[in-house]
């Protein structure tokens, strides 16, 4: 019989993380957005969190990152959404911005999936050419296995 006798933590959790404008406005411009996302960036990084991509549209973003074990997740997503409301209301990035949404997705993946999420975060505008958000968003809840009501979507 073997017994592990680890000295430290261990862990690699990859997540995608996916939240949106309240009421799902298409307030966030793209001329604006990186500057959202190098703050949301420094908030995880701060968490002790390695980000891999961040990425949106007008009305939602999708952050792909893996969870230091002292983080929880409900803490981290409600630490970027406060800090980055005050930020960006702060800083005026967005004029016609009101704040996050209620709730979000969060999904989790093996390490081998890793490059392919990347891409897809990468490619946000080219993949909502051709799906709406909300059908990106059954998807992804149907393809975890998630139980949810329409119309809280």
């Amino acid at each position: 019989m073997y017994f592990f006798n680890f000295m430290s933590n261990y862990t690699q959790i990859l997540y995608h993380i996916v939240f949106s404008t309240k009421h799902r406005q298409p307030t966030l411009l793209k001329s604006s957005r990186p500057e959202l996302y190098s703050y949301i960036n420094g908030i995880l990084k701060n968490k002790n969190c390695h980000v891999y991509q961040i990425n949106g549209v007008e009305d939602h973003l999708h952050i792909l990152t893996d969870l230091h074990p002292s983080v929880s997740l409900a803490s981290l997503i409600k630490d970027i959404k406060v800090a980055s409301n005050i930020f960006i209301k702060e800083n005026n990035l967005f004029p016609n911005f009101i704040g996050w949404q209620q709730g979000y997705g969060a999904f989790t993946y093996s390490y081998k999936d890793k490059d392919a999420l990347i891409n897809y975060v990468k490619n946000q505008e080219e993949h909502h050419k051709s799906v709406n958000p909300n059908d990106e968003l059954v998807n992804l809840l149907k393809e975890h296995g998630v139980e949810f009501d329409e119309k809280y979507l």
